[in-house]
């Protein structure tokens, strides 16, 4: 990385974490990470999800039609983890390069992850085919029992979920996604019991630059509404000072997850932030804030790809410091009356951060 006062020069980032949706949701949301990052894993959670390899094939096809011309991006696919998951075919997926990873969803505990696992012991199969096989599980670390309260699920998850599945498959290769807890980052620095290199953890930009308060701050803020949902203060500088700590474990992931204003302004609004057009540049603003731009490569562009055994990108993206400025709403299929639109995350403020 090279750096001078007003600019900055990266390695390509990847991003290891987002959600595309489907249809001409996809085709208005792939634009905005492929312009940025080289690579992104993609979560399986459509409905119907993506639970085998000729429905991860086609998914990918129509990701890539998406892309605009002359930008290479490379989407990485995953396999939805159901109960009757067969672990022999999860393995050929890996082998075959078809699944980049395998993710897991407790049932119910997010947007479309109602097909999601109910008992982990009906899959102790598959992780022992995964854990063989080297293939990283991608969790969403959150209980799903209404009676813990919803921001103590993803601590709840690590020490009765988590804890006792890295005892059980210790060289099991396991990303906890999108941490939001100081418990979290504790628990991947630590590794309890597994083996090196075996833990990571996902970081996204929103849980980086918010906290509880702020879905709150003058009234309901629906478009800050995500899972596992934002935490106190001193969780958001726990994760700031893990992700600007160059420390391998921790890497870029957005979770970017488009809803229309529309279901998200609503009685039962969904959870997710659209965060994939500004989300570098929002990274960036995080660690300029923390006086720690230095270690924004290692974050964004060395981390995951060592993680996950694949070569860092060739290519490079410069930004620079600009006057931030608004996004308007982004339109969803054709236009007319009633089109469907997303509001991106910091679109109304803008960030100190532009992409060259």
């Amino acid at each position: 990385m090279s750096q001078i006062t007003d600019h900055l020069t990266l390695i390509r980032p990847d991003d290891w974490h987002v959600h595309f949706r489907d249809g001409p949701m996809l085709d208005a949301v792939v634009p905005h990470t492929a312009r940025q990052f080289g690579r992104a894993v993609v979560m399986p959670n459509l409905t119907p999800p993506v639970t085998h390899m000729a429905a991860a094939r086609a998914y990918r096809d129509r990701i890539l039609a998406a892309v605009p011309k002359g930008v290479i991006f490379d989407p990485l696919m995953t396999c939805y983890l159901t109960d009757d998951v067969n672990g022999d075919d999860l393995a050929a997926g890996f082998a075959q390069g078809v699944f980049a990873a395998a993710k897991l969803y407790p049932a119910n505990a997010t947007t479309n992850s109602a097909f999601g696992v109910r008992d982990l012991r009906n899959i102790h199969g598959a992780l022992e085919c995964m854990q063989a096989a080297g293939m990283p599980l991608l969790i969403h670390g959150e209980v799903t029992n209404p009676e813990v309260d919803i921001y103590d699920r993803e601590a709840v998850y690590i020490e009765t979920v988590l804890e006792p599945m890295v005892r059980d498959f210790p060289e099991l290769r396991i990303v906890l996604e999108h941490i939001t807890t100081r418990q979290g980052v504790d628990f991947v620095r630590d590794r309890h019991g597994a083996a090196p290199g075996r833990i990571g953890a996902t970081i996204t930009a929103h849980h980086l630059m918010i906290n509880r308060s702020d879905m709150f701050r003058g009234g309901i803020r629906p478009h800050l509404y995500c899972l596992p949902i934002a935490k106190r203060e001193a969780h958001r500088q726990a994760l700031r000072k893990a992700a600007i700590s160059g420390a391998g474990p921790f890497f870029l992931g957005t979770d970017s997850a488009p809803h229309g204003i529309a279901a998200k302004q609503s009685a039962c609004g969904c959870a997710g932030v659209f965060s994939a057009p500004l989300a570098i540049q929002a990274y960036a603003q995080v660690f300029h804030e923390e006086d720690a731009l230095h270690r924004l490569e290692e974050f964004a562009s060395r981390n995951g790809p060592a993680f996950y055994g694949l070569a860092e990108n060739t290519d490079t993206i410069t930004l620079k410091r600009c006057s931030p400025h608004k996004l308007e709403p982004i339109p969803v299929g054709n236009p007319g009356p009633g089109q469907e639109m997303i509001l991106p995350f910091l679109g109304e403020q803008g960030v100190s951060w532009c992409l060259e």
